[in-house]
């Protein structure tokens, strides 16, 4: 898994067993590898929409296919497991374009695309083992928004009988899956939120010069305070009052966000500590929007199970408990899936699903018009099944 953040590649050891609604699913182990400083700058170029050819788009997709292959050769060798014993590769690919709603192109009204690049033949060479990949297009063909595709795995791991909960992942983008008391699959629905770590992690690169990636442990934004009227100017934004289904990603909340509160900063004098507790503020408080917008109308919530990145962000969730009194927030580890491993676990989850040929999204979650079989699979030479 790389995500939005773009912080390296996850991988996930994850032995699995069964069919829906009793699939099995441990996580053996986890680990994540940097990107060589190059490629990771290349990869949040491009996923900005700077300048680039089709020549570095193709370039990239077969580097980063020879870096995903050499990641999962390299778990094998920490984790003391041999190749061999690998069944699947799920590869969710990096994102660096993602327009879920569909919008007029070249004379059409209607065209909606994503582009998940990380080549799976190349994986699958390389590592000889069987490689699905290329997830999110299946859904998008059936109507959906190609995202979010992680519930399907959270209602596996968290349906309760008793009570309702929320699965609250913090990548780059926040997104929320509603899993009400005694649901059904056709009864859970999820959505994006708005910006995870996206907007802060920009703000971080551009005061430190790229040195820092991220605000580990919210050092910056606690000596900051919080500047009321530009929260309250992001928070206006038309997507936090749109309904779901909806999907964000790096068009709406990457690079040009961030010069927005840039030029605002330099407008009113903002330290840069005071512009990253406000960005902070925002992620938190745009999830506790949607939690009155969206979600408590339609169902009673206990537990918020939260993963990711930012769930290490001791301001954000500080926040969050402040504003959801009544709602139980669980680290995913204390459920057996620790933060950071969640969305390369799971999509380990969605990778055999594809494998034996069962739909794996979830169209309360995507907007699809029906289930969909995601994926494609790369089979390498003389593979058994």
């Amino acid at each position: 898994m790389s995500g939005t953040s773009t912080d390296g590649i996850d991988v996930a050891l994850v032995r699995i067993s069964g069919a829906p609604p009793r699939i099995a699913a441990k996580l053996e182990n986890f680990l994540t590898l940097p990107f060589p400083p190059a490629v990771r700058a290349a990869l949040l170029r491009v996923a900005e929409g700077r300048p680039t050819t089709t020549g570095e788009v193709s370039q990239l997709n077969f580097l980063l296919g020879e870096l995903f292959a050499r990641a999962a050769l390299e778990a094998c060798r920490r984790f003391r497991v041999s190749p061999g014993r690998i069944a699947l590769v799920g590869s969710h690919g990096h994102t660096i374009f993602h327009q879920g709603q569909r919008s007029a192109f070249l004379g059409s009204p209607r065209v909606a695309s994503t582009l998940q690049i990380g080549e799976p033949a190349v994986i699958a060479e390389r590592t000889k083992i069987t490689t699905v990949a290329d997830f999110r297009p299946a859904d998008m063909a059936a109507g959906g928004q190609g995202a979010p595709l992680v519930p399907f795995v959270d209602y596996l791991l968290y349906q309760n009988s008793r009570f309702g909960r929320v699965a609250l992942n913090l990548g780059g983008i926040a997104n929320v899956t509603v899993i009400p008391a005694g649901a059904r699959p056709e009864q859970v629905f999820a959505f994006d939120t708005g910006p995870g770590n996206m907007v802060m992690d920009g703000l971080v690169r551009h005061f430190s010069r790229g040195r820092q990636a991220y605000d580990r442990d919210a050092r910056i934004g606690r000596r900051g305070r919080m500047l009321p009227q530009l929260l309250d100017e992001l928070l206006r934004d038309p997507y936090f009052r749109r309904p779901p289904p909806k999907s964000a990603g790096r068009e709406q909340y990457g690079e040009a966000y961030c010069r927005r509160l840039l030029a605002w900063g330099r407008r009113h004098s903002a330290r840069p500590a005071d512009l990253l507790r406000t960005a902070t503020m925002l992620t938190a408080l745009s999830i506790v929007d949607a939690f009155h917008r969206w979600i408590l109308p339609r169902a009673k919530i206990r537990q918020m199970i939260v993963s990711g990145g930012g769930a290490h962000n001791p301001l954000v969730m500080a926040q969050l408990q402040a504003a959801l009194p009544g709602i139980e927030i669980l680290g995913s580890a204390e459920l057996g899936v620790p933060q950071d491993a969640k969305e390369a676990f799971a999509f380990a989850v969605l990778a055999y699903e594809t494998f034996h040929g069962r739909p794996a999204n979830l169209p309360g979650s995507t907007g699809a018009k029906q289930a969909a079989i995601l994926g494609k699979i790369c089979q390498p030479p003389n593979k058994r099944r």
